[in-house]
């Protein structure tokens, strides 16, 4: 019955044997950012901020230009890859 229910609701076909269905995985929700989305994010940073945990300014970040910023998108993505957070970003 709720096999019924479900496959009419998700327009699938009847399983009778679940062993034989094929299994798809979804894609992600969120995407990478592109290089460009990432500049435009660090461009909004606000000056004269309190400092945060890393003690890093964002004029020093707004002011390292393309190097800085491609530095800093390789290891926020190198951290989306790998799915785990470091001890120290989660303060």
């Amino acid at each position: 019955m709720w096999q019924n229910h479900f496959s009419q609701l998700f327009s699938v076909c009847v399983v009778s044997d679940l062993r034989q269905t094929e299994i798809h995985t979804a894609k992600p929700l969120v995407t990478q950012q592109s290089a460009f989305e990432f500049e435009m994010a660090i461009e909004k940073l606000k000056r004269h901020q309190s400092l945060g945990t890393d003690q890093i300014p964002a004029e020093v970040i707004k002011v390292g230009g393309r190097t800085i910023y491609s530095e800093i998108r390789k290891l926020i993505i190198s951290v989306w890859n790998k799915e785990k957070l470091l001890e120290e970003w989660k303060e």
